[in-house]
């Protein structure tokens, strides 16, 4: 007796472009979970991280100083480092005497100056066309010092968070100082140390893009610096020729700034603007807009391409998301390391594309910085590798 046939099992069909979707999709999902896995784990140690990769950039910027103490003048390289660091640090204490003299000098005008600016504005309400009197005025006022009262709890929080963090900020300049001098001391041999960690196949590789990377981060700090530089002068003297006060303050100040791409050294030329606005009146401050719009000009049409180069090729719209998506998740923190993170990430993601092979370029580069010193073990006769650039720190070092 024959049994029926049985239907044929019929696989539902998936197109293949389908299928390829999904393979991208959970391959996509997998590598944003690891990526927020492993910022949500760094936060807890962000005091530690922070100060660690602003040692980083300033290995990066007083490298090349070392370098030509110790393999041109004949400096130990421990004193080199030392002194190096030590006046690096003299300069930083020098310019905040200067801020914090000038403050106090001119800080009782400054306030006289927001006083009058004050009465101005709450004339203007009374005989503007908001027409307030200066009983609604009082009004405001009073509930402001409620709504301040109400909330008295949660300022006196505020202020402790404050506290909490003048702590951190000081155990985090004395981490990232200790840790800039071991990283412009032995950069290289720490480097060799975490290289081993990787398997044998992905030592050259990673070494090598590395490389590449440490030299776009060196060039990305000495270009930001020059840059800065220029920006934080260029309000000063504006400042100073109008006769703002606190005009090497708010130089300062923007100095700082401009380490923040395209938007800092703008955000923090508005502080100008504003103590113009106060110190003066509108047309001072309309004039100092004007000093501030002019140098912002100057460093995006000529500092910017002519001393980034090539050498830090990012695009200006990815430098704008960078910065926009660093200070999204990040806050200032995120927006200060998001261009030389998104900088050194394509130069290293580029090179391990190429399989870790040097551009001509990046071989020009790097055999313009420093070579080791005469006394430094030939690249292969420690463990770990050497670099022509030199002993520096992190990614690059060799």
């Amino acid at each position: 007796m024959q049994h029926p046939a049985r239907p044929e099992h019929h696989r539902p069909y998936v197109s293949p472009a389908l299928r390829l979707a999904a393979d991208w999709s959970w391959r996509f999902v997998v590598v944003v979970a690891g990526v927020v896995l492993l910022a949500y784990g760094l936060s807890f140690v962000s005091e530690i991280l922070i100060p660690v990769l602003i040692a980083m950039l300033i290995t990066a910027l007083l490298a090349p100083v070392v370098n030509l103490l110790h393999l041109r003048a004949h400096v130990p390289r421990a004193v080199a480092a030392l002194v190096t660091l030590l006046v690096a640090a003299g300069v930083v204490a020098g310019l905040v005497t200067i801020v914090g003299s000038q403050a106090s000098s001119q800080w009782s005008d400054l306030a006289d100056s927001a006083t009058r600016g004050v009465a101005e504005v709450e004339n203007w309400l009374a005989t503007g066309p908001l027409h307030l009197t200066s009983t609604a005025i009082s009004d405001y006022v009073s509930q402001i010092g409620t709504t301040i009262s109400q909330n008295r709890g949660t300022l006196i929080a505020g202020a402790t968070g404050v506290v909490s963090t003048a702590g951190h900020v000081v155990a985090g300049f004395f981490i990232c100082l200790f840790t800039s001098f071991f990283f412009l001391l032995e950069g290289r041999r720490i480097w060799a140390w975490l290289l081993h960690l990787l398997p044998d196949p992905a030592r050259d590789p990673v070494d090598d893009a590395s490389r590449q990377s440490w030299v776009t981060l060196t060039h990305y700090m000495r270009a930001t610096i020059v840059v800065a530089l220029v920006d934080g002068i260029g309000v000063a003297i504006g400042a100073a020729v109008l006769q703002v006060p606190l005009a090497t303050s708010l130089g300062l100040l923007v100095f700082l700034g401009a380490f923040i791409p395209i938007v800092g050294a703008l955000l923090s030329g508005t502080v100008a603007v504003l103590v113009a606005l106060v110190a003066h009146d509108l047309v001072t401050a309309l004039i100092m807009l004007g000093v501030v719009i002019a140098v912002q000009q100057v460093e995006s049409h000529l500092l910017q391409p002519f001393l980034m180069g090539r050498a830090v090729a990012v695009h200006p719209l990815a430098v704008i998301l960078a910065v926009a998506g660093g200070a999204t998740v990040f806050g200032i923190v995120g927006a200060l390391f998001a261009v030389p993170l998104v900088a050194v990430l394509n130069t290293g993601l580029t090179a391990l594309a190429r399989g870790g092979r040097r551009t001509e370029e990046v071989q020009e580069i790097a055999a313009s910085d420093a070579p080791l010193a005469p006394d430094e073990p030939a690249p292969h006769d420690e463990p770990g590798p050497s670099s022509s650039a030199g002993d520096v720190a992190g990614p690059g070092a060799r």
